[in-house]
């Protein structure tokens, strides 16, 4: 067996999950008390996976950083999540979601792996309306759907533009009451900084308590990241402030491959940057695109009000080069076809950063009280933050960072590459490919997190129930504490002259410039050489105030910082690498003479799965990607 073996079933693609299930090892209730797992995370993954473990009998402690699991990020999804019910009966199945989220991954992920995604969606949403979930429905009481960009159909169920804090709120009532059981353990307020590994095997983390400083050692059977994505690296992203990299690349730095690292999405409608001050910037759901349509003046640098310019002065781009698709088109394409505008002179707002998205027509056609049904949370926020009503002026949008489809290398079992760590949600690499469709997201944290890992994970304890994990005072676990000790005392001692939001500034920077919507070969190694020194200067000159016992939420930053730094490197030496562009990875020297991206599946067709060897070489790993019930076509949205 290679360390990349992804595990996948035999059998026809429609029968693949079932056939795993069949074979898969089972635990009885009595030895399942007897077994402790970690689940660091509690988003829709995190949550999802704590509450459906501890109800199958397990031992679970789970980890936020946050002051409540009610704040993790997954809050923040607005526009809906997919599920192929065909409420609509305008011909969505199984298949058609599937070949559309392996399309509109550009063709880099599993097909096992999708098609169980597409597979199992149907159940999830009847799960959702079971906890109470109040998804938007018809007059007749059937659940409503709409569209996202990259399909056809109509397959998004939400909850008017606030979908996934009505998932997440579905979730925590679950998690809490599983605490109140005393089946789970909550560790509010703690921070991963270290993964234990013992004889090879995940055996438990270091966290420190954010309110007091403490650095403690937890152990377990198997520890389970659901620490979302990686967009912060970016500085600038529709991502909270508070999230990072850390735990993930910490796993990375004990033995978990990193997969496809470069695979970061921008999203094409989120509001526009005012200021180098800022310190994230704010999504405006998808959705808004199944009714607003996205425009620029086709006179380079005109500054009339958006209400004086004529519809033959209008350039509607993606109805345009996108007919089939038009406003619909996916991120990728959306955000790359939005930069080619503001770049050629055609962008709009005060910094002419942005495009228009405008609902006159929309409103004209349907009535004012339908889009205020609709959107009406997520207009009331535009206004609240820009002071525009865009029921009587476009709104301004601009691409942001947003998802990372990059993550921990995991098999069709969501295991890592170290036995009994497990990676699900958006920090792995699973489902996306080079690009995910919008409300996937949500989709596959909950799935992973109910459906998947608590039928998975049983494989590996299973052979656990004989031992007790080692203890949390073992030389593994002090040693691993040592080190995160001697990280921080090393970050107060530096004492330099500039602060972390500096740094991660100019990081920011380097990599929206080099290595986000577009990339190139010269500019990536300018940015390699860049971010590393960076990193010098990072590791001399920072100045982190207070100590280490005490809230301190500088030291927080200046962690976080050190492992988006040392990521960021990885993530340009992966875009390097791959010569083609698919996805989300645009390389410039690689596309079609309409300016489309150019795939290569002849060299390319492969997850690139990278191995941390030290601080200044990472080894490529290939899983090659063998497509048997489906043929690679080019991506076309035309």
């Amino acid at each position: 067996m290679t360390r990349l073996d992804a595990k996948i079933p035999e059998g026809e693609l429609e029968k693949k999950w079932s056939n795993y299930q069949a074979k898969s090892n089972l635990i009885n209730p009595a030895n399942k008390r007897k077994l402790k797992v970690i689940v660091v995370g509690s988003g829709l993954a995190g949550a999802g996976a704590a509450a459906t473990m501890a109800e199958l009998g397990y031992q679970v402690e789970c980890f936020c950083y946050q002051d409540s699991p009610r704040r993790a990020h997954s809050v923040a999804a607005q526009g809906g999540i997919n599920a192929c019910k065909n409420y609509q009966h305008d011909g969505d199945s199984v298949w058609r979601m599937f070949y559309d989220t392996l399309k509109g991954g550009d063709f880099r992920s599993r097909e096992a792996n999708v098609y169980r995604l597409a597979q199992l969606s149907a159940p999830l949403i009847d799960h959702f309306a079971a906890q109470g979930v109040p998804f938007a429905r018809e007059y007749g009481g059937t659940l409503a759907n709409r569209s996202f960009g990259g399909v056809q159909v109509e397959r998004t169920f939400y909850a008017r533009g606030q979908t996934g804090q009505q998932l997440l709120v579905a979730a925590y009532s679950q998690l809490s009451k599983m605490v109140e059981a005393k089946k789970v353990t909550m560790h509010t307020r703690h921070e991963m900084l270290e993964l234990v590994v013992t004889d090879g095997k995940a055996s438990g983390i270091i966290t420190r308590n954010l309110i007091t400083g403490e650095i403690e050692a937890h152990n377990a059977h198997a520890v389970v990241l659901a620490t979302g994505g990686y967009s912060r690296v970016f500085r600038l992203s529709t991502l909270a402030i508070g999230c990072n990299g850390s735990a993930i690349w910490r796993a990375h730095k004990k033995g978990a491959f990193m997969a496809g690292p470069s695979f970061t999405q921008i999203h094409p409608t989120a509001l526009p940057q005012s200021s180098d001050s800022q310190s994230k910037l704010t999504l405006m759901s998808e959705s808004l695109r199944n009714d607003g349509r996205i425009w620029v003046p086709k006179n380079k640098d005109d500054k009339r009000d958006p209400s004086l310019i004529q519809e033959e002065d209008r350039d509607y781009y993606l109805e345009r080069r996108y007919p089939s698709f038009g406003n619909l088109a996916p991120r990728d394409i959306s955000s790359r076809a939005a930069k080619e505008r503001i770049d050629a002179g055609h962008g709009v707002g005060p910094l002419r950063n942005a495009v228009y998205l405008d609902f006159k027509d929309a409103i004209n056609r349907l009535g004012l009280k339908v889009i205020k049904d609709r959107y009406g949370n997520l207009f009331d926020m535009y206004k609240k933050i820009t002071g525009i009503d865009a029921y009587k002026s476009p709104m301004l949008i601009s691409p942001a960072a947003h998802f990372s489809m990059g993550g921990l290398w995991v098999d069709y079992e969501l295991m890592t590459t170290i036995p009994g760590l497990y990676a699900i949600g958006e920090c792995n690499y699973s489902d996306h490919g080079a690009n995910r469709l919008g409300a996937n997201s949500l989709l596959q944290a909950s799935i992973d997190g109910y459906f998947i890992l608590p039928n998975t994970i049983n494989n590996y304890l299973s052979s656990a129930i004989k031992n007790d994990p080692p203890k949390s005072d073992a030389p593994e676990f002090t040693e691993a504490k040592s080190q995160v000790e001697q990280r921080i005392s090393r970050l107060l001692e530096i004492k330099g002259s500039k602060t972390v939001d500096h740094f991660h500034r100019d990081l920011g920077h380097i990599m929206w410039q080099e290595c986000s919507m577009s990339r190139n070969e010269a500019g990536l190694k300018k940015a390699i050489i860049d971010i590393k020194k960076l990193k010098e200067e990072f590791w001399s000159d920072v100045k982190i105030t207070g100590h280490d016992k005490e809230l301190n939420q500088e030291l927080e930053k200046g962690l976080r910082l050190a492992d988006f730094i040392e990521l960021a490197i990885l993530m340009c030496e992966d875009a390097l690498e791959r010569n083609e562009s698919c996805g989300a990875h645009f390389r410039e020297e690689f596309q079609t003479p309409e300016g489309e991206a150019l795939r290569d599946d002849s060299q390319f067709s492969y997850v690139s799965a990278w191995e941390f060897i030290n601080e200044n070489e990472f080894k490529l790993h290939k899983e090659q990607l063998n497509f048997e019930f489906v043929k690679p076509t080019v991506r076309s949205y035309k």
